[in-house]
């Protein structure tokens, strides 16, 4: 057999022991079929290449040698097309090894994960006791138990507040400048799951008045890891402007969220209840997510914005030219635009309406506006709520110099997970606390008894203190309080304060206008707490009692004959006071100011406690009586008809007024809200 004989399945076989692509495709379609031609060809054909010689008989058979290769090529052939049936073209074509082995390779498959809440980590308030399961966040905890059932259901997580009128108390303290525009929550909880996912979807199950949701977001910290890391980075999923549903039946509420660079397990869900008609129930939240990172979402596609595509080359020319040519031949200045010619006073009105970090970026932009945007005038008020997931200490470091002048500080929700320590936030009250009047520190869970200590010692003028849900303070450290002598409003829901501590601020701060002690479990005795207000807050506007369960007759009749002034009083769900003392007409005889009245779940509420409120308190406009079995249609009436200031009325559970009526009533006087809750 010549050269030229072996050429072609030479060939053939040399290529496909090369490593080479083409070798495969060659052996595809070529191989077999060459291979079988040219072993049928007679030799003379091949070896003198003349069309017209005619072949000798004995060279008419085919080389052994030849149908050897043949067969070869043939086997190889079939083997890729077996490989061929199991994977994609690609792999059959580059994995000659898997062939030879008689391994078939795999596509990696993302599977998605599906799971609901493991542990309620942290929230900001709840309509529930901190010793019950009912109305509580630790329900959003596993499987849904209400969904899709539509109603109130005890067995889901309510907030503390819903509507507007909520924030029209006196109590409620006035709002700070400078808030963005797109911060809207007012309300959040954080829920750990069991495995960290890159998330796909995030569904909440809303069982009643849904509509309250306006942020989701994710942490990178595994809340179970035994080494947390010490960056810990928030990334928005998704957020959206409050939404008012018109119906308040249940729903499965799934937004579309953005992709995430890193696995998370730790979901936060942000609250808006201000358009609710009633209270918002979430029953449980589940998070679906694929354990590795999608492929697509490894490769970062360049963002153009279309508005700056331009043809013109007018704005490729040098940026810092001050002066531009005009079609005169003459050179304009424009500077600054003459900026530096307005008044003082102006520019600090113009630089005012900006938010923190835009008043951060302005600074960089020149000397003029530096000076304005560092001024301490803009700093009298500061709320770095807003950026809760970003403060740390350097950031009140930066601060520290521009908040001398410094009145009301809102640090709520900030400091979480080392981001502030003892240090910093020391050094930022003893450089700015001098002239601080107002400091809301809801949710702070980095303060400690030293940190309270320093508010006492560099806040001599405090007049406003919120501690709300900061159950992880040390009951010893509320003693410090005492010393801020001039407090006139203080928030310690959800607090781990105790009877001892308590006393002690009433017996020192005697200026109290508001005073919050809803859900503080740790006060023993709230007679002797209502005594003591009676004796020394006499100028008490608004008390928060909700769910204070140990506060009796004899220390609500005290009260009421210390504290005339009262506007507000809550005492919804306080069990063990009973209407058949006379307790509650004697509370509306004596507090004939009253404008906020909630008995909520006194199911001994009765015709002559409402028909006592109607003569007396004439200027009431928000009155809670849900659960009592024991008033009818003609009292409300009568209530309604001697307060003309009432706005809201909340008869849910009332036994004796039913839908029929309350619809009667509604059209009646449209101007009420008239609650009726129901379930299905």
């Amino acid at each position: 057999m010549t050269r030229n004989e072996l050429g072609l399945p030479f060939y053939l076989w040399m290529c496909f022991w090369s490593r080479e692509p083409c070798a495969y495709q060659v052996l595809y379609v070529a191989g077999p079929v060459a291979c079988a031609v040219l072993g049928t060809i007679p030799r003379a054909r091949r070896t003198s290449g003349a069309a017209s010689q005619k072949p000798h008989p004995a060279h008419c058979s085919p080389d052994p040698l030849f149908l050897m290769l043949t067969l070869l090529s043939m086997f190889y052939y079939i083997c890729l097309r077996r490989r061929s049936r199991s994977g994609t073209r690609g792999e059959a074509l580059t994995s000659r090894r898997a062939v030879e082995s008689g391994q078939r390779a795999t596509l990696p498959i993302s599977v998605e994960v599906e799971q609901y809440a493991k542990e309620v980590l942290d929230f900001s308030s709840h309509y529930g006791s901190e010793n019950s399961m009912s109305y509580t966040m630790w329900n959003l905890a596993g499987m849904p138990n209400v969904y899709p059932s539509s109603g109130d259901f005890t067995q889901t997580a309510v907030f503390r507040a819903y509507g507007a009128w909520w924030e029209q108390c006196a109590s409620t303290p006035l709002p700070f400048r400078r808030t963005p525009k797109a911060f809207h929550s007012q309300d959040y909880i954080e829920l750990a799951f069991e495995e960290p996912v890159y998330p796909t979807a995030v569904e909440v199950l809303e069982t009643y008045h849904p509509g309250a949701i306006v942020q989701i977001m994710a942490c990178s910290l595994n809340p179970f890891s035994q080494n947390p890391p010490t960056d810990v980075r928030w990334e928005v999923l998704w957020a959206e402007e409050p939404t008012k549903v018109l119906t308040p039946q249940a729903r499965q509420f799934s937004p579309s969220i953005k992709q995430l660079s890193f696995p998370t397990n730790l979901i936060r869900v942000e609250v808006n209840s201000s358009l609710l008609k009633y209270y918002t129930e979430l029953d449980a939240v589940a998070l679906r997510g694929q354990k590795e990172r999608p492929i697509l979402s490894r490769y970062k596609m360049p963002r153009i914005d279309i508005c700056d595509l331009s043809d013109s080359d007018e704005e490729l020319s040098d940026p810092g030219a001050s002066f531009r040519q005009a079609g005169d031949g003459k050179h304009i200045n424009l500077g600054n635009g003459y900026f530096d010619k307005l008044p003082y006073e102006l520019i600090q009105l113009i630089v005012s309406h900006l938010t923190l970090p835009d008043l951060c970026r302005l600074t960089q932009t020149c000397k003029l506006l530096r000076q304005h945007c560092c001024d301490p005038l803009q700093y009298i008020q500061l709320s770095l709520q807003p950026y809760w997931a970003r403060l740390s200490d350097t950031s009140l470091g930066h601060l520290q110099g521009r908040c001398t002048l410094l009145q009301r500080l809102n640090l709520s929700w900030t400091g979480n997970r080392g981001a502030l320590t003892l240090t910093g936030f020391s050094s930022f009250m003893k450089a700015c606390g001098g002239s601080l009047v107002c400091l809301e520190l809801s949710c702070c869970h980095f303060l400690s008894e030293p940190c309270l200590e320093v508010i006492s010692q560099t806040c001599p003028g405090l007049q406003e203190l919120n501690l709300s849900s900061c159950d992880r303070l040390h009951p010893q450290a509320f003693t410090h309080i005492s010393k801020l002598t001039r407090l006139r409003r203080l928030v310690l829901y959800r607090t781990r304060i105790e009877q001892t501590a308590m006393l002690r601020i009433l017996t020192f701060c005697i200026e109290l206008r508001h005073l919050n002690l809803g859900s503080c479990v740790m006060i023993e005795d709230y007679d002797v707490v209502a005594s003591m207000l009676a004796v020394c807050c006499r100028s008490l506007r608004s008390l928060d009692l909700w769910r204070c369960r140990s506060l009796s007759e004899r220390g609500l009749a005290e009260l009421a004959a210390g504290c005339r002034l009262l506007e507000e009083l809550d005492l919804g769900w306080c069990s063990t006071l009973q209407s058949s003392s006379g307790c509650f007409q004697h509370l509306a005889r004596n507090l004939q100011c009253l404008r906020k009245l909630f008995l909520t779940a006194n199911r001994t509420v009765c015709d002559s406690d409402i028909e006592e409120l109607a003569a007396n308190c004439p200027a009431l406009q928000h009155l809670d009586i849900l659960g009592t079995r024991m008033v009818n249609s003609s009292s409300l009436r009568k209530l309604l008809q001697a307060c003309p200031k009432l706005l809201l009325l909340d008869v849910s559970f009332c036994a004796q007024v039913d839908a029929r009526i309350v619809q009667e009533l509604c059209g009646l006087f449209p101007n009420v809200a008239i609650k009726k809750s129901f379930t299905q």
